[in-house]
């Protein structure tokens, strides 16, 4: 009982560490990350020296089993490298407002003659009209002087109707002969037909903000900024958000990136583009003989390149955009296995982390693709240890005694969990992001490995998005393999529980039952995401403004580009269901009324609580739908889930597992 009790004081000192520091530091604070990243190491540090002497060392030789033991110890190695970079780089935290701020101030004191000429490429495929024009209708409406600005659309789908559209709107229709290269051939054709001082690039789904240019621009007095980098936020929800019924209560997968591993590498100069949502120095374009076509992930090669010329990329955390996140599982994997193959590929070119001139050793460990390499295959090993033990009886380490592994491995669990918590409270639940990444790992371990034999030849695909995106498939692919593991682990622990038919013993198999246990949980959750949802076609916002309805006042309460929803007070009546929209900035739109709910709720400012909600569909076109798309799309609204309500989610998965969804 005493050894037992002792066992936890590591854990208790590290809960209480927290408890005492980061819990009242602010997570921003450089030096309040590099005091805990930096505890969390030696946690670390503790657990892989007793790995290695106490559990690896001594296991004796006796042939498969000594041979499982050092693989799984090599692949805590990799973990251990990959999270301890992982800490180094989120020790550090740059916000780089304050500083866009005092920057824009002396930019735009000049005269309008004097400022540099934008150039604006928006490469696009094969999109369909509604995700194009709300890009080029913001990218026209950009706060900047018009004579110093220019749209380029690049079309490398050569279409008519598209020519036509930009020719009605103002913006530069340009196609090519071939698609070679794919979006980094589009782009150097772009190159080749402008001439501005920057360019900034908006992948065909990317509605920039009008204050994009006012933002980003003044970073470049700095002669050696070579890409200013904004974040990607997205107004539709992805397919982890839809499958697993959390739309409005968990936000999209790569805020976790975005809002907080991006700010942290800038903070380290080793910010890196990200295509879409950045601006560029035509300069430094120029001088590294245009957007690299070596690789599939041109933006990823773009910084490379340009390090090996003294170029940095900065990273502006502001919300600048926003984007069709990938709609279903198809785009979902098209797209990060394009991220992962790329990121792979850098290790063999000439420009790349390892063989690339003039990068220092941190900047060439930095901008090794260690995630790619390392995670799935973790998650992977993660899963198939206890199967291992539970149905084979191999032990994955010598093991001394449970309150030994207590005193080891719980502590670094601790510790890790509670700095992720401290460090990305509304981008982080240890569970749920186990599962995401859990899904994913089926698909993209095979990636890895592919990318690793045979690095190129794959061809660039791009990401299906917007209304010719009606696909929406069950992934049984990921499904056979996530319930294969799900019952070959159950099947093992039910063996082992029953004494008729236990074959194990000994002091792990209560280790080896509560991480099997775990693992089912992770793995239920993560089958949840194979099931996809019917997705909306449309993407509404919240809102809450004053509106005239047939000349009777109403609160604004949703609103798309062909549908609002206005709540009025409980007594109103029309005469049909032909209605007069009034919003403040537009001319009146003739709305056909097609559904009328109620609930209970505190809309208005009145008092009287009971509120009917009437569903108004309309059609605008040319001038007052591009007005509408200005209003909707380029910064007056959001999607951000600000935090993460634990409850709600806890419900909304449990619901989800019995096919019923609920979202706040």
């Amino acid at each position: 009982m005493v050894q037992s009790l002792l066992a936890l004081v590591p854990t208790l000192a590290v809960v209480a560490l927290f408890l005492i520091g980061p819990s009242n530091w602010s997570r921003h604070g450089s030096w309040a990350r590099t005091i805990t990243c930096s505890f969390v190491g030696l946690v670390a540090l503790r657990y892989m020296a007793w790995r290695l002497t106490e559990t690896v060392l001594p296991y004796p030789y006796d042939g498969a089993n000594f041979y499982w033991v050092w693989f799984v110890f090599i692949i805590e190695a990799l973990a251990f490298t990959e999270v301890v970079l992982f800490l180094i780089l989120m020790s550090r935290y740059v916000d780089r407002s304050a500083e866009a701020d005092r920057l824009g101030r002396l930019f735009f004191q000049r005269q309008q003659s004097e400022l540099p000429a934008v150039d604006v490429f928006i490469p696009s495929y094969n999109e369909p009209l509604d995700v194009l024009e709300r890009t080029i209708v913001g990218a026209l409406a950009l706060d900047y002087p018009k004579d110093k600005l220019k749209v380029y659309v690049l079309d490398d789908g050569r279409r008519d109707w598209l020519r036509a559209f930009c020719e009605r709107r103002g913006a530069i229709h340009v196609t090519r002969g071939d698609n070679a290269h794919a979006k980094a051939g589009n782009m150097n054709n772009g190159l080749r037909v402008s001439s501005g001082d920057f360019v900034a690039i908006f992948d065909a789904d990317f509605v920039p903000y009008r204050n994009f240019l006012r933002r980003t621009l003044p970073f470049f007095s700095d002669e050696t900024i070579g890409i200013v980098q904004t974040p990607q936020h997205f107004f539709n929800v992805d397919p982890v958000q839809s499958n697993l019924g959390l739309e409005n209560i968990w936000p999209d997968e790569q805020r976790l990136f975005f809002d907080e591993i991006a700010p942290s590498r800038d903070g380290w100069d080793v910010s890196f583009c990200c295509g879409s949502c950045s601006i560029a120095r035509r300069e430094a374009v120029d001088a590294i003989g245009g957007f690299p076509t070596e690789s599939i992930t041109e933006d990823l090669l773009t910084t490379l390149s340009m390090l090996n010329k003294g170029y940095k990329t900065r990273y502006l955390n502001e919300r600048l955009s926003m984007g069709l996140a990938a709609e279903n599982l198809t785009g979902y994997f098209v797209q990060r296995e394009r991220w992962c193959q790329g990121g792979i590929q850098t290790l063999y070119l000439h420009n790349g982390p390892l063989r690339g001139p003039g990068l220092s050793l941190f900047q060439r460990i930095m901008f090794l693709p260690l995630s790619w390499l390392v995670q799935y295959l973790v998650r992977f090993v993660v899963l198939l240890v206890p199967v291992v033990y539970l149905w084979f009886g191999a032990l994955p380490l010598y093991f001394t005694g449970v309150e030994d592994y207590v005193s080891h491995q719980v502590p670094l669990l601790a510790a890790y969990f509670l700095l992720m918590l401290w460090i990305t409270p509304t981008r982080y639940l240890p569970v749920v992001s186990s599962a995401v990444g859990t899904f994913a790992a089926f698909r993209m371990l095979p990636t890895v490995i592919s990318s690793l034999v045979r690095p190129f030849g794959k061809p660039f695909k791009v990401t299906p998005k917007g209304s010719g995106n009606d696909e929406n498939v069950f992934d049984a692919y990921t499904f056979t393999w996530i319930a294969g593991f799900i019952i070959i682990t159950a099947v093992g622990l039910v063996i082992n529980i029953v004494p008729e038919t236990a074959h194990i013993e000994g002091s792990f198999s209560v280790v080896a039952a509560l991480w099997a246990g775990i693992n089912i949980v992770v793995l239920v959750i993560a089958s949840l995401i194979c099931f996809e949802k019917p997705r909306r076609l449309f993407q509404a916002f919240k809102l809450d403004e004053p509106v005239s309805l047939d000349g009777l006042r109403g609160r604004l309460v949703s609103l798309s580009l062909e549908k609002a929803v206005v709540a009025v007070p409980a007594e109103t009546r029309f005469q049909s269901t032909q209605v007069r929209l009034e919003i403040d900035g537009f001319a009146p739109i003739t709305s056909e009324l097609r559904q009328v709910t109620q609930r209970r709720g505190d809309i208005s400012r009145s008092g009287d609580k009971r509120r009917y909600y009437l569903h108004l569909h309309f059609e605008l076109e040319g001038a007052e739908r591009d007005k509408m798309i200005v209003k909707l799309y380029t910064g007056r609204y959001s999607q951000e889930i600000p935090d993460i309500d634990k409850v709600a989610v806890s419900v909304n998965l449990l619901l989800r597992a019995f096919g019923r969804t609920r979202t706040a």
